[in-house]
């Protein structure tokens, strides 16, 4: 039973969107993952996104397997983010479809598109040709190194953008090798960030937006970065214990129980001492030793962390209100009352008999859910249908 004084997660499901895109034609030319997750933000957000793609073989995400899991003959990530989108068949180096293609993009209010520099200018689809077709058109672009003359030719994938980027001797403990960031974090966070920009000028009512793989993600380290170009352009030196932030001191990381693991993050030094019963901590007078002994102290926590249990360990710290968490792996994340409450589960279905469980966008808007339920469609599927609609 709930009182008035519970709390009850509103997550009422828009199944009838009135979304804000809605009436907003999208273009998608990209492949793989930056612009089809720009373009998936968009469709998710209510804009009509008809996806553009090669007879046949279709996007080249269709065969980029993480898993052997298989739906359709394409992999789960292909499905999760191309969702809700139309797939109409084109030869770019067809005359008559490239005639059709100027005909759907005079009509559109996105183009986007992720081809190696000078790509789709060589076929007239540049932004200087379709802005003369088009001149309210908010066309995308995302490349691996934008105006980077050094790098523009070199292959514009996530690991070798992370390699460029000075990322990787963030993460791992001082003495490791670089270590990456085990998502494609490039890709993700130039789709978002290109989303961000095509928003914008849809507010203009056209241009041309860029960004790309190694800008996302120099602009994702901004907060660290600045404090190098700020400090004498010191290297970051990571934690040789336990690193969790290479700029930030003890007790940041996390440690072992005897159950689990825990995560500490900021934390007065001598409070945690007496919680923890080390006296060690207790005796810390200055803030700069969470640095200066960062590797020490954290090896102090830990010894005295293993001596217990998780769940004892959180009863102590959440009673005193110590930023602190339990570190969970997926079962048990999915398995907790609180990511019950979220919803961030959608099934996707192609009518015949097929589903896959994905997550939905991570947005409400007007109190309610974003949920879709549509598969990626086949190579081609909706071309007949578009080109009768649009009189192609």
């Amino acid at each position: 039973m709930t009182t008035s004084t519970d709390h009850v997660p509103d997550n009422r499901i828009d199944e009838k969107p009135e979304r804000p895109l809605r009436g907003i034609l999208v273009l998608d030319f990209s492949q793989f993952l930056s612009g089809s997750l720009a373009t998936l933000r968009l469709a998710d957000m209510g804009a009509r996104v008809i996806k553009i793609e090669r007879p046949g073989s279709g996007d080249l995400g269709r065969s980029l397997y993480l898993s052997d899991t298989d739906v359709h003959g394409e992999n789960t990530l292909f499905h999760a983010i191309n969702r809700n989108k139309e797939s109409y068949a084109a030869d770019l180096k067809n005359p008559t479809d490239l005639d059709k293609l100027r005909q759907l993009i005079a009509r559109a209010d996105v183009m986007v598109q992720n081809f190696r520099p000078g790509v789709m200018e060589r076929l007239g689809f540049g932004y200087d040709s379709v802005s003369k077709i088009n001149n309210r058109l908010v066309y995308g672009v995302v490349s691996g190194y934008g105006n980077a003359e050094a790098w523009r030719d070199r292959p514009g994938q996530d690991l070798l953008a992370q390699a460029r980027s000075g990322i990787m001797w963030l993460s791992g403990d001082e003495g490791d090798p670089p270590t990456p960031m085990t998502l494609a974090i490039a890709d993700m966070l130039a789709g978002h960030n290109l989303c961000e920009g095509i928003l914008a000028c849809l507010v203009r009512r056209g241009g041309l937006v860029e960004t790309s793989l190694i800008e996302a993600l120099l602009d994702f380290q901004f907060e660290v970065l600045t404090t190098h170009l700020n400090d004498g352009r010191r290297p970051p030196r990571r934690s040789a214990f336990r690193n969790a932030h290479a700029y930030l001191a003890a007790p940041y990381g996390v440690y072992d129980t005897a159950n689990g693991y825990l995560a500490l993050a900021m934390t007065h030094l001598p409070t945690l001492g007496k919680l923890l019963d080390l006296p060690a901590l207790q005796e810390i007078s200055e803030q700069a030793d969470g640095f200066r002994r960062r590797d020490e102290i954290k090896q102090i926590i830990a010894q005295r962390l293993k001596q217990h249990t998780s769940e004892h360990w959180l009863e102590i710290l959440n009673a005193a209100d110590i930023w602190c968490a339990e570190v969970l792996d997926w079962p048990k994340l999915c398995a907790t009352q609180a990511f019950e409450q979220l919803a961030m589960l959608q099934t996707l279905k192609d009518g015949e008999g097929i589903e896959i469980l994905t997550t939905r966008i991570p947005i409400r808007v007007d109190e309610s859910l974003l949920t879709s339920e549509r598969l990626a469609p086949r190579v081609g599927q909706h071309t007949e249908k578009i080109q009768k609609e649009f009189v192609l």
